[in-house]
């Protein structure tokens, strides 16, 4: 017997929906994928059925991913909530603050939507859709049992909303902090002409963790995604002032890390181990600005 045919549609299309849509592929030919995305035609030019609206996107589809910037989270799941849900699993996999993520679930489930908290703790490269997420809220066990038959690596955080999103925002006060932290050190340490000691230091005093494969790492995604980093943070920021927490490294984080994702960097011309390399083009931009 044939496997059933499924449809899941994207709300957002960017890096970690690409990534998913294409290993659900690969795992599945009958699966059919739609989505919509304001800013690219990527949709179309991979294959993917491209709607022209969000509620379009979720026409007839069984499984709803929202993939879109923290700071639009929100609203994406206002628009599609514009149309009769009708049971489809909404699941919000956007770096947002359980408040945020609480308020998007009401609008969803006023329009008979299923919606359901997703934390994804990894970047999606090299795993795809089987990078390990958490699920949250009264539908997660129902999407458990759907996500892990698409080949994801999906496990229940709790039944109510935020339980799985807190942990992510308060795991990337560290994560995204180191490399906010990584950029000003090193930057700081090449314009004294001094990084390569502080490097040498750093793996005495921190052995194991690899600092010479690490700092080129750090440095590269602040470059390639600090916008959309920042915007996490402040949401970051917002789950700390929610627990009584002032959020001053979170809100130093997402300065830092605005910065780096508003220099208009092409990491693609530059080598991505090349640590000096990386600096250089920082410096160079931050001196023009």
């Amino acid at each position: 017997m044939a496997p059933a045919r499924h449809k899941i549609s994207f709300i957002g299309f960017g890096e970690a929906a690409q990534a998913f849509a294409g290993g659900m592929r690969k795992d599945n030919r009958f699966l059919e994928i739609g989505a919509f995305d304001v800013k690219t035609n990527g949709p179309r030019n991979l294959g993917v059925i491209g709607a022209d609206t969000s509620t379009d996107a979720c026409s007839g589809a069984d499984m709803v991913f929202s993939l879109v910037t923290a700071d639009q989270a929100e609203c994406a799941a206002s628009e599609a909530a514009q149309r009769n849900l009708n049971g489809i699993l909404f699941l919000d996999c956007n770096s947002c603050a359980p408040e945020t993520k609480r308020r998007s679930a009401a609008k969803v489930e006023e329009a008979g939507g299923c919606y359901v908290d997703v934390a994804i703790m990894t970047p999606v490269h090299p795993q795809l859709h089987k990078s390990p997420c958490l699920l949250a809220g009264p539908d997660a066990q129902l999407a458990l049992e759907r996500t892990r038959d698409l080949g994801m690596a999906t496990e229940i955080a709790g039944d109510r909303i935020g339980t799985a999103s807190v942990r992510k925002m308060i795991r990337s006060v560290m994560t995204k902090g180191l490399e906010a932290l990584t950029l000003e050190c090193f930057l700081a340490g090449r314009k004294a002409g001094v990084e390569e000691d502080v490097l040498a230091s750093l793996e005495i005093s921190f052995p194991g963790f690899d600092w010479q494969r690490r700092v080129p790492y750090l440095l590269e995604r602040a470059i390639s995604h600090g916008i959309r980093r920042a915007d996490e943070m402040q949401e970051v920021a917002q789950t700390l002032r929610d627990l009584e927490i002032n959020p001053n490294m979170a809100e130093a984080t997402a300065a830092r890390q605005r910065e780096a994702g508003s220099l208009g960097i092409d990491v693609s011309e530059i080598e991505a181990t090349d640590t000096a390399a990386l600096m250089d083009a920082i410096l160079a931009k931050l001196a023009k600005n």
